[in-house]
Parts: structure tokens; C-alpha cells; sequence
């Protein structure tokens, strides 16, 4: 049975991973906020990264906290466990390394993150490259938007808009979102793997930001109301703010990016909403 190390004890998706391979895996957590040692990482065949910050407001004082906890902090660990013999390093990265508020990722795009999470993302990528060899495997992953019963971010926002008001207006976007179980279902066979490289999980079908709000009020037993009409104000604000551009802009990875290792047996997007929303 494979030994795997979950960094980042209590995460929102190490739990998730913890818990989808129970059973199937020796698995434990390491709280790296407490002193840790490279003894810890003695005896595993991966190490799964998931510790870091996000989701906070960000300011010219917390640049290096930013860099300390998603850059330092990982190339620290990565190191120890290689030295430890641990063969195989999965880091999450973002989709945010990109700094792109809209627009069409292809694998051809090229990394240019403007905050300090996806700059401090992009710079631990880099750094963790050079440790890379044919006996310490470094996977990254790059995911989008990603929401599950429980989880944190722009989801609950939007949900809890979803559950509020009567109309919403209709847009023509499409979106990138990693459902919390099809990620999970993603590591396990990455694991199973033991690859390197750079990877693109995301859903098999775009979200539209309508459409989504629509499925999230109906898994309250609420009708919403969507308004056609407001396209062309829409689009320019998600071209010129910030905060529109998340909600109603156009933000995808291409589809084939994202093929390998994909489970044919991914849960439909209505799915996923009603377990995210109501559980079941």
C-alpha cells in the first residue's frame, strides 16, 4: 500500500484527498504549522502540497507573507522530502499565475500572474522545477474555481446571491470550475501514476454564470427569474472591473488540455451543484 503525506492538515482540499483515498492508501496529514523535520517525510512514496494562503485582502505588507507560505514554505518541504527519498511532489498551483481576469487559456499562454498569491504560485513553479529529476517527480497542478460542499472563495458568494434575488441578468459566458470530487478522483490517479508534469483538472462542461445561479436557486426550491438584455453592459464591465470580470466574464482552459487522466464516469455539472448545495 502507497504512503502519502497530505501538507496542509485541516485544508478544505486536503481533507477532501484524505478522504477520497482512505482505505486505498496509507494516509497521513502534516500540520506545517507546527515545527516539522525531515525525519517526517521518511517512509512515503508522495507528498501531496496543499498548505498556502489565499482568499485574503491583499496589501503592500503582506507581500512576503504571500511568498513566504505559497513559494518558501513548498520548495522547503519539496526539498526535505526529497532528501527523505519520497519520489513523487504535488503541488497546487493556480490558475491565477496567469493574471488573466478573461479570456481563452490555451497551452500555448504563457504565465504573467498580478497579484501576490498568483506571483508567489508562479514563483514556487519555478523554483520547484530545478528540483525535478527522474527519481523526485514534481506534478502541478493548475486548477480553476474550485467549489464543493463546505468550501471557501467566490462560490459561497455567488451562492448566496443565487439564494437572494428574483432576477438575475443573462449572459453568454463560459467558465472553468473543478468540482471538489472530480479533483479528488484526478489525485488519485495522478498517484497512481507516480508522473510529474504540469496539469489543467478541470470540469468536462463550462459553467455559465447564469445558468449556474439558476441550478443553485433551484436546489433551494426557488425560481429564478433570468433577464436577457444587459449583454453588451456586461461585457464591458467584465472587460474593465475586476470583480465583474470573475462573476460575468468569459475565463476557460482549452478542453484538451485538460484530457489526461480524466475519469469517463464524471458526475454531471447539475450533479455536482445539488451535492455542493444541498448534499445529496
Amino acid at each position: 500500500m502507497k504512503r502519502v503525506l497530505i501538507t496542509g492538515a485541516g485544508s478544505y482540499i486536503g481533507m477532501h484527498i484524505a478522504q477520497k483515498l482512505a482505505g486505498a492508501y496509507d494516509v497521513r496529514e502534516l500540520d506545517v504549522q507546527k515545527p516539522f523535520a525531515a525525519a517526517d517525510f521518511a517512509g512515503y512514496d508522495a507528498v501531496v502540497h496543499v498548505a498556502g494562503i489565499a482568499h485574503r485582502k491583499e496589501t503592500a505588507e503582506n507581500t512576503h507573507l504571500y511568498r513566504k507560505v505559497n513559494c518558501d514554505l513548498a520548495v522547503e518541504i519539496a526539498k526535505m522530502a526529497r532528501d527523505a527519498g519520497v519520489r513523487q511532489f504535488v503541488f497546487f498551483s493556480s490558475m491565477s499565475v496567469y493574471g488573466m481576469v478573461t479570456g481563452r487559456i490555451t497551452a500555448d499562454t504563457q504565465p504573467n500572474p498580478n497579484t501576490h498569491y498568483g506571483v508567489s504560485k508562479w514563483e514556487a513553479e519555478q523554483q520547484l522545477k530545478k528540483l525535478a529529476s527522474d527519481d523526485f517527480r514534481i506534478a502541478t497542478l493548475r486548477p480553476p474555481m474550485i467549489y464543493g460542499r463546505g468550501c471557501r472563495g467566490n462560490y459561497p458568494r455567488l451562492s448566496a446571491l443565487a439564494r437572494s434575488l428574483p432576477v438575475f441578468p443573462k449572459v453568454n459566458n463560459e467558465r472553468s470550475m473543478l468540482y471538489i470530487g472530480t479533483l479528488c478522483d484526478f489525485v488519485e490517479k495522478l498517484l497512481e501514476s507516480g508522473k510529474g508534469g504540469l496539469y489543467f483538472p478541470q470540469n468536462r462542461e463550462y459553467v455559465n454564470t447564469a445558468e449556474l445561479v439558476r441550478c443553485i436557486a433551484g436546489c433551494h426550491g426557488k425560481k429564478l427569474l433570468v433577464i436577457p438584455g444587459f449583454g453588451w453592459l456586461i461585457s464591458m464591465a467584465a472587460s474593465r472591473v475586476s470583480v465583474a470580470g470573475k462573476v460575468f466574464g468569459t475565463l476557460t482552459y482549452d478542453q484538451r488540455m485538460s484530457a489526461e487522466m480524466r475519469d469517463a464516469n464524471e458526475l454531471s455539472f447539475d450533479k455536482t451543484i445539488r451535492l455542493t448545495e444541498v448534499g445529496e
